[in-house]
């Protein structure tokens, strides 16, 4: 017989357990709920009122139901309270000793039957249940935040939680409204496990300095389409939180990636905490502010003066080369495709010419500037046609020998001072530049596809890159509308170096049976409010792509955990590249 949990008690009333509370009172529940004192009763009172008080002001709840709402909720400071809870949710913070010791209470004081739950992000709930009488009732329920509005939640069982058990929580999960995913007992579950490694790898960025709390941030949100930075994400999950959970993630997996970088602990012990005191990556107007404000005011350093830049040459006839054509035309710029016979120069431009018709059919774009654009097109085969440009985008096929082939010929023919760019994605830029005799004005200038689409543009400065040839990078990307990054050249540059090795960990994931390619990918989307699952996008982007990139990662850093996952490699093998073949992680119609 499935049990109903009609009283049910939370445990600890911060930011997680109001909002707990507040979406159990909105199933007709009754809550009781208990803080360490009466300051922390008020401040659960203070977050349920602001909450359903926002819910009133956006018409999703009315006053009388929020009043309804409010007095099913009993705060109190007394775990007693809760001696006839039928289940009890336990949201305290995130150590192991404190949750242990809360459980060991509540189970002197509650009924034998009364099922305890833990919201804890990434401990052992195994740990935390043998400190019990009835670890068979004992799982994990872990929310996600803001909990009255993500839908996600991860039912964690441990090898002695009872089954039916287990199938009771996840129907009162489903009656919240909630989707439930079940899974085992391991360091961070799904969503923190793939989340927080990379997270930390960008926290060893910008402890690095390889690059500015900005760029990585907007890296992130304009070239995977997060909805915010690790570094921002961070500041609202609390760094203490973070730091927490990924000691965790590293004492059970022993992966060096898992290890909390330095500079977490250095602003832990600093009190600099993200939001909830401040400040923390960013400054904000006080504590629980969302407002960022500027830091204490730094000695400015003039940027080098930018070259100029009118006429504009693409080597490479694909679709980024076409897309960077396109851009660039439709911003007034003269511009040189160059391909290996003049019907494959001809065809790119008449790609360039379709997709402004197309742009031209959805009302982004003008009849008029169509054709101006087009006109300022031209298709070439002799590398000397490119002698005139004073900005050369390479756009060749991803390989080293092919690129630098064509840095040779470049230097060749171009005119002193031009800038050389290539926008390769994974390899070093370094490379090309070595190829030349003019090295610093080689950088690289890695647009997203589709290019007239995706606003982000790392700009990669190697060693030897002049500091007017960075700067003239970023004055052209600011020209094009687009948002340019800084880095310097390594395997990955940003974005790749920080989604690679998320989606390399979600293929172990399923590798190691933990989880399936359907919850993972909801946990991420739902959990985390991705865009896209990792086995969704690993499909798009192609699984032979994506294993290159990943071996390319490991062996510039030599990182054990970035070694790819045997599975990723034996698809690849198979033939099972992605939606381009119509078969990789899923099958495709």
């Amino acid at each position: 017989m499935t049990r109903r949990f009609s009283t049910v008690g939370v445990v600890g009333l911060g930011t997680m357990g109001a909002g707990i509370a507040e979406v159990l009172a909105r199933t007709g529940r009754t809550v009781v709920a208990v803080d360490v004192d009466e300051a922390g009763v008020t401040r659960g009172r203070g977050h349920l009122e602001h909450s359903t008080g926002r819910a009133v002001a956006r018409g999703k709840l009315t006053a009388e139901a929020r009043a309804a709402l409010l007095a099913r909720i009993t705060c109190t400071t007394s775990l007693t309270a809760l001696s006839d809870a039928d289940l009890v949710v336990e949201a305290v913070p995130e150590r192991v000793g404190l949750k242990a010791g809360v459980f060991a209470e509540l189970d002197r004081i509650c009924r034998p039957d009364t099922v305890f739950a833990s919201n804890t992000s990434a401990l052992s709930i195994t740990e935390i249940g043998v400190r019990t009488g009835r670890p068979g009732k004992v799982v994990g329920l872990h929310f996600f935040n803001p909990t009255p509005v993500l839908k996600l939640v991860e039912v964690v069982r441990t090898v002695v939680t009872e089954p039916d058990v287990v199938d009771d929580v996840v129907a009162f999960a489903e009656s919240l409204g909630k989707t439930p995913v079940v899974i085992g007992d391991r360091a961070g579950f799904i969503a923190n496990a793939l989340l927080f490694g990379y997270l930390n790898h960008a926290v060893r960025m910008y402890e690095s300095r390889y690059a500015s709390r900005e760029d990585l941030d907007a890296a992130m949100r304009y070239g995977c389409g997060y909805p915010m930075g690790p570094l921002a994400l961070l500041d609202l999950i609390g760094l203490d939180t973070a730091h927490e959970i990924l000691g965790t993630m590293y004492r059970q997996s022993r992966d060096r990636l898992h290890a909390p970088a330095p500079l977490l602990k250095q602003m832990v012990t600093a009190g600099l905490l993200g939001r909830k005191s401040g400040r923390g990556f960013y400054t904000y107007d006080g504590p629980d502010s969302p407002t960022v404000v500027p830091d204490a005011p730094v000695a400015v350093v003039e940027p080098a003066s930018a070259r100029e830049v009118r006429r504009v040459g693409v080597v490479g006839t694909g679709t980024m080369a076409t897309g960077i054509a396109e851009v660039f035309a439709k911003r007034g710029y003269d511009v040189v495709v160059r391909a290996r016979s003049l019907d494959k120069a001809e065809a790119a431009v008449g790609r360039v010419g379709a997709s402004l018709d197309r742009a031209v059919v959805k009302g982004r774009l003008a009849a008029a500037d169509r054709d101006a654009a087009l006109a300022r097109v031209t298709p070439a085969v002799e590398f000397a046609d490119l002698a005139s440009c004073d900005l050369v985008v390479e756009a060749v096929a991803e390989e080293l020998a092919v690129k630098t082939a064509v840095f040779q010929a470049l230097d060749e023919v171009c005119r002193p001072g031009a800038v050389l760019a290539t926008t390769t994605s994974s390899l070093p830029v370094v490379e090309c530049a070595a190829a030349t005799s003019r090295p610093g004005d080689v950088v690289g200038l890695h647009f997203f596809n589709p290019a007239p689409v995706m606003e982000l543009v790392e700009v990669v400065e190697t060693i030897t890159t002049a500091p007017d040839v960075v700067a003239t990078a970023r004055r052209v990307c600011l020209d094009l509308g687009k948002r340019p990054v800084h880095c310097r050249d390594r395997a990955g540059f940003i974005v790749n170096a920080l989604l690679f090795p998320y989606l390399n960990d979600a293929v172990k994931m399923l590798e190691a049976h933990y989880a399936t390619a359907d919850d993972i990918d909801h946990a991420m989307k739902v959990g985390c409010s991705l865009p896209m699952g990792p086995f969704e996008l690993l499909d798009v982007v192609g699984l032979d792509v994506s294993l290159a990139i990943e071996r390319a990662l490991y062996l510039e850093f030599r990182e054990a955990g970035l070694a790819p996952a045997p599975l990723l490699e034996h698809l690849v093998t198979a033939g099972r590249l992605g939606r381009k073949t119509g078969k990789g992680f899923r099958d495709h119609t």
